[in-house]
């Protein structure tokens, strides 16, 4: 039975009949450019074959109600007839109450609905299981309610749900990347006025993400400190955001400012740098360059944005040494998840065959990896 076919099954023996709609959104990997989405930057996303799906029909009331398969089919409804609040006991819920709450405060008025929701994107891994879940919430709304919205104003609502009402101060990317993505290509970003063009992947490798099983939640993490350490720093080097300054006028400041903001501030300048190159990397197809890239970004996140921690330090080390790799780094916010890989095409099953083995080896915790295509953004399955 395929997951469509399962998730269909699960949605009858709750609801007692079949949905109307099935619609998916997809995970992401970010190729380069780590933490430079809220400071203004660039970023190289590109959507995986890993998806959120929810399976949905409507109701006659004003109800909500909601399966998660993925947990153990637990609960959760709310109702659009009063404040939409925060479900403490099925956190995975508020990111579907998050979108219902932005939408209506655009004054969009919304159906009940009834919604199983099952994916394969790892929770907690750093493939951004979260903004994939808003934005397949947001496709599942706009569908019923038939309210016209840009793709791009789709994402920005996505990301005031992350922000305001699950309260992670995540960026654009994940959502824009979810909603806008294009099969067989990464997506170069301009976070500061989301202009964005399609970028081409490097040819003859493969993207490879390993997963560390360290899980984080970014609720909990450093990653609102993250935030607020660059804007500090942006403050005190007198720039609108970290995308406006250099080096050299960090180097003019640095004497002025904690030790741990010029780093926070360092990786940024460097990061932003770096995403340019790589596009620039792969339009030329030099995998060389753009695996150093990613090597480069690795260092840089672990010693200036301290993010890393010892089991991505591991997973990076053990991919360098296997034959064909080009280049590895964490990815994702940090402290746990995933690294993503540029792996010579004709070396891969090697590759995850030696990762797999070195890392069980090393760590007692047998990784998960996953050979990534690139795919489309957000839509109707069924």
């Amino acid at each position: 039975m395929s997951n469509l076919e399962t998730l269909q099954t699960e949605f009858a023996k709750t609801f007692g009949t079949l949905p109307e709609r099935i619609l998916r959104a997809p995970g992401r990997v970010n190729l380069i450019g780590e933490h430079t989405d809220y400071n203004d930057g660039f970023v190289l996303p590109m959507a995986i074959d890993r998806e959120m799906f929810i399976a949905a029909r409507r109701r006659d009331d004003q109800l909500v109600r909601m399966v998660a398969l993925d947990f153990d089919s637990q609960r959760s409804e709310f109702s659009l007839d009063v404040p939409i609040e925060c479900d403490d006991a099925n956190r995975w819920s508020n990111y579907v109450r998050g979108v219902a709450w932005a939408l209506r405060r655009r004054g969009i008025v919304l159906p009940g609905l009834d919604l199983a929701i099952q994916g394969n994107v790892p929770v907690g891994s750093g493939l951004s299981s979260s903004a994939a879940l808003e934005v397949c919430a947001a496709t599942t709304f706009q569908t019923f309610a038939q309210f016209e919205m840009s793709k791009i104003n789709l994402a920005r609502m996505c990301q005031q749900a992350e922000n305001e009402f699950v309260g992670v101060q995540s960026g654009i990317m994940d959502q824009f990347i979810s909603t806008l993505a294009h099969a067989g290509h990464a997506l170069l970003i301009d976070c500061r006025d989301l202009s964005y063009e399609n970028a081409p992947l490097p040819r003859g490798a493969t993207i490879v993400v390993c997963d560390t099983m360290k899980r984080r939640g970014l609720v909990d993490s450093e990653y609102n400190t993250r935030r607020a350490e660059c804007e500090q720093a942006a403050r005190q080097l007198g720039v609108k955001a970290l995308r406006d300054a250099s080096l050299e006028r960090l180097a003019q400041f640095e004497n002025k400012m904690p030790r741990n903001v010029v780093r926070r501030a360092r990786h940024i300048i460097t990061e932003n740098a770096r995403v340019l190159q790589a596009v620039a990397a792969a339009r030329q197809n030099d995998l060389v360059a753009f695996g150093k890239l990613m090597n480069e970004s690795h260092a840089s996140l672990k010693n200036d944005y301290a993010v890393s921690c010892a089991e991505l330090d591991t997973m990076v080390e053990i991919a360098r040494a296997q034959r064909g790799c080009l280049g590895a780094r964490l990815t994702g916010a940090g402290f746990g998840g995933c690294t993503v890989n540029l792996v010579y095409a004709d070396a891969v099953d090697a590759f995850v065959a030696g990762v797999a083995r070195e890392y069980h080896a090393r760590v007692r915790i047998a990784p998960q990896i996953y050979i990534c295509r690139a795919m489309d953004g957000a839509s109707v399955v069924k």
